[in-house]
C-alpha cells in the first residue's frame, strides 16, 4: 500500500501530470457529440443525449489513455484505434432491429460510429475532423430524415414473412 501511495504522490507532483490537454479533449468530445445525440433523441430513437456524449468521451478517453503508455510506437495506437472502431461496430450492431421486413436503426447505428470518430479525432486533437464528422453527421440526419426509405428484404428472403407480403410491387 505504500508503495501505491508513494507512486501516486509521485505521479501527482510530477510535470508529467497535466490533467487539462484531457478534459479538453474530452470536453471537445462531449460537446460535439451533443447536436447528434440531441438530432436521435428529438427523433425517439433507442439511443439519444446520454448514449452519444458517453461513446465520444470513451473513445476519446481510450486513445488518449493508450496514448500515454506507448508515446513512440505509431503501430500500437493504431491497432488500438482499430480496436475502439470495432468496439463501435459493436455498439452500432446493438441499435439495429430487424422488424417483420423491415430495418430499423441504422442512422442511429451510423451516428453511433460517426460519433466514435468524433472522440478519436479529439484524442488527436484533430478538431477540425472532428467537427466536419459533427457537421456531416447533422446535415444527412436532418436533410434525409423525412426521405427515409424503411428498407423492405424480399419476403422470399424473409423466413418471419406472411403469404401476404408475397407482393413485391409494394
Amino acid at each position: 500500500m505504500d508503495q501505491f501511495r508513494s507512486a501516486l504522490q509521485e505521479a501527482l507532483n510530477s510535470d508529467n501530470f497535466n490533467v487539462w490537454p484531457h478534459i479538453i479533449a474530452m470536453a471537445a468530445a462531449y460537446i460535439l457529440a451533443l447536436p447528434i445525440g440531441w438530432n436521435r433523441e428529438r427523433e425517439e430513437r433507442s439511443a439519444g443525449l446520454r448514449t452519444f456524449p458517453l461513446v465520444a468521451v470513451a473513445s476519446c478517453g481510450f486513445i488518449k489513455a493508450a496514448a500515454g503508455i506507448i508515446t513512440d510506437s505509431p503501430e500500437a495506437l493504431a491497432r488500438i484505434i482499430e480496436g475502439v472502431i470495432t468496439g463501435m461496430g459493436f455498439i452500432g450492431g446493438g441499435a439495429i432491429l430487424r422488424l417483420s421486413s423491415s430495418v430499423k436503426g441504422t442512422a442511429t447505428a451510423a451516428s453511433l460510429w460517426a460519433t466514435g470518430a468524433i472522440g478519436i479525432a479529439c484524442a488527436l486533437y484533430a478538431f477540425d475532423v472532428a467537427i466536419i464528422i459533427m457537421v456531416f453527421a447533422l446535415i444527412t440526419l436532418a436533410l434525409f430524415s423525412n426521405h427515409k426509405d424503411n428498407t423492405r428484404v424480399p419476403p422470399r428472403l424473409d423466413p418471419e414473412a406472411k403469404s401476404d407480403d408475397a407482393d413485391l410491387s409494394r
